[in-house]
């Protein structure tokens, strides 16, 4: 026992001033109240309190940022304030996220249902707070916004994955979205999708390891897209199941079909790639 208390004592000695997750998750769920006021704790109804409200929000987060390890004591207010300066930009990405979402989906009766009930608003909401961060050089605190957003929604989207505007999120669960994919505007994706990586071998982190989506593509439920020369052309449709590992033309329209087993046959299960003009 003896031995047990030295070794976690030295790792909290080694630990001294780690935010812990319930203080990442405050402050995101700060962040994400003062933009949506359904998850406000408390309502800022007068501009000042905004004001006041954003600047308390940003000492705190440098004040987090100067504890990371990774960066200088200098810049953790630098980013803090420069982070805050780009939230609108964030805000009005949200916002089209928002939309698409409501003009997609026909069981939607509201803008505020959208905010309030879909696990997919929650998840883009975090991913796009986080990738702005992730964008300055800090890589932990994102990394524990989405996945604190994962263990909420059951999607999980990597901060330093690039999604466009207007990105659609139906139902949801069990995504994953890796930290090098690409996504353009207009997407779609469904439940049960992954935008993974062929190779997990630790020498390939710097490369770029998972697929490229683009523009106005829509992805099915259970889709599996591997590789980061992978490129899913515009317009094109991935049905349900398909499992993608060399890229797609444009204007395509993939989807699965299953062969009866004959053991005396070497035919396998395939996918179909039809061209919608």
């Amino acid at each position: 026992m003896n031995s047990l208390v030295k070794k976690l004592s030295k790792s909290h000695q080694d630990c001294p001033e780690c935010p812990s997750p319930k203080t990442i998750q405050s402050l995101f769920e700060d962040i994400l109240g003062l933009l949506f006021p359904d998850f406000a704790v408390e309502l800022l109804k007068e501009e000042d309190l905004v004001t006041a409200k954003i600047e308390e929000l940003k000492q705190n987060l440098g004040r987090l940022l100067i504890k990371n390890r990774h960066l200088h004591n200098q810049d953790g207010a630098f980013i803090a304030e420069e982070f805050f300066s780009k939230l609108e930009v964030i805000y009005e990405l949200i916002l089209k996220d928002v939309q698409a979402m409501y003009d997609g989906d026909p069981a939607a009766k509201s803008i505020t249902e959208i905010i309030r009930c879909y696990p997919g608003f929650y998840a883009i909401a975090a991913y796009r707070i986080a990738h702005l961060l992730y964008n300055f050089g800090v890589y932990l605190i994102p990394r524990m916004i989405t996945e604190y957003a994962h263990s909420r929604t059951g999607i999980d989207i990597h901060p330093g994955a690039r999604i466009g505007e207007r990105f659609c999120i139906d139902h949801g669960t069990g995504i994953v979205i890796g930290e090098t994919t690409k996504i353009g505007n207009d997407v779609k994706i469904y439940q049960g999708v992954t935008l993974g990586a062929l190779s997990v071998e630790k020498e390939d982190a710097d490369k770029k390891r998972h697929p490229t989506i683009e523009d106005r593509v829509v992805i099915y439920a259970g889709a599996t897209i591997l590789g980061g020369n992978t490129v899913i052309g515009a317009n094109s449709v991935i049905g349900g199941n398909v499992w993608v590992t060399k890229s797609i033309p444009a204007n395509s329209k993939i989807y699965y079909q299953a062969r009866m087993y004959n053991p005396d046959s070497e035919e396998t299960d395939t996918y179909i790639i039809k061209n919608q003009g």
